[in-house]
């Protein structure tokens, strides 16, 4: 599956001008670029920010931000046409994060947390949605928007919860630690040893989802871990799931909030507690995370 690199994504470290000496680099007219069903056209990627999808459902897309104010225009000129809505969920920001979003789209809407945690301002925001389609990712730039259409497609065809893999061919990380990896893996074993599935990637929170079954992900979570229990609920109610490839991009600016090592041990806590056959967890503690 071929992907288009975002805008500002640094070239491949292969690609130093330099011809290649694969044999499968090779292109000849037995094997052409396009197939045969592709519609002729387009002076433009089919994946751009700009691009129309044939969705007939309505997105939401959720923002969870607290002093972004500097990677929000970026993120939201980005945005493609086939969301619906936007909605910015502040958490407590001091900088200008809520005027510099009105100013770059002035049909945001902003929405207030009740409590701190990514978890928190992820549930305030789904409450919120209206659309049939609900789409989450970062408000630091590590998330291209134009990979959007690409996760509408699927639940356009049958799937219920559409996650992004940096595992998988046409995803990667340009942003991906070695702490964050090997937890990333550990993790990703877990879940597929005890939900019996075959994930790829764990630890990204760029998802989309039908809203009808937002019951059914009973989510609880205050902290990053919102993510993994997101999966796990998901997991563990049958829901047809997708990974789609996604790339993560660096931050543009800022510091992370994300503190692998204890975030790390929320996430194998909820893993464990929501595990089939275990008990219905007890929500986790406001504030952490």
């Amino acid at each position: 599956m071929s992907t288009t690199l975002p805008p500002d994504a640094p070239p491949h470290p292969a690609d130093d001008g330099r011809p290649s000496r694969r044999a499968s680099d090779r292109v000849t007219s037995r094997r052409p670029l396009r197939r045969s069903t592709d519609p002729v056209s387009s002076r433009r990627p089919m994946r751009r920010s700009g691009d129309t999808v044939a969705t007939t459902h309505t997105v939401s897309l959720v923002i969870p931000a607290r002093d972004e104010a500097r990677n929000i225009p970026w993120v939201f000129e980005q945005i493609p046409r086939c969301v619906d809505e936007v909605l910015l969920v502040d958490g407590a920001s001091v900088d200008a994060t809520i005027t510099v979003a009105k100013r770059c789209l002035p049909t945001v809407r902003s929405v207030k947390q009740s409590a701190p945690g990514k978890g928190n301002a992820l549930r305030s925001g789904f409450a919120a949605a209206t659309g049939e389609y609900i789409v989450m990712m970062d408000a630091d730039g590590s998330m291209w928007p134009g990979e959007i259409p690409h996760y509408l497609h699927f639940l356009d065809n049958g799937y219920d919860f559409v996650k992004g893999s940096r595992c998988i061919a046409g995803g990667g990380s340009l942003d991906l630690t070695r702490i964050r990896s090997l937890g990333n893996r550990a993790l990703l074993a877990v879940v597929n040893r005890l939900y019996d599935s075959r994930l790829t990637d764990l630890c990204y929170g760029y998802c989309a989802f039908r809203r009808e079954f937002l019951d059914e992900l009973n989510l609880r979570s205050s902290g990053f871990e919102i993510e993994a229990e997101m999966i796990a609920h998901a997991l563990r109610s049958g829901l047809r799931i997708a990974e789609v490839p996604s790339l993560e991009l660096p931050r543009r600016s800022g510091r992370s909030h994300l503190h692998a090592v204890s975030d790390g041990r929320r996430v194998l806590r909820t893993l464990l507690a929501e595990r089939p056959g275990a008990r219905s967890a007890a929500p986790l503690a406001v504030g952490e995370g």
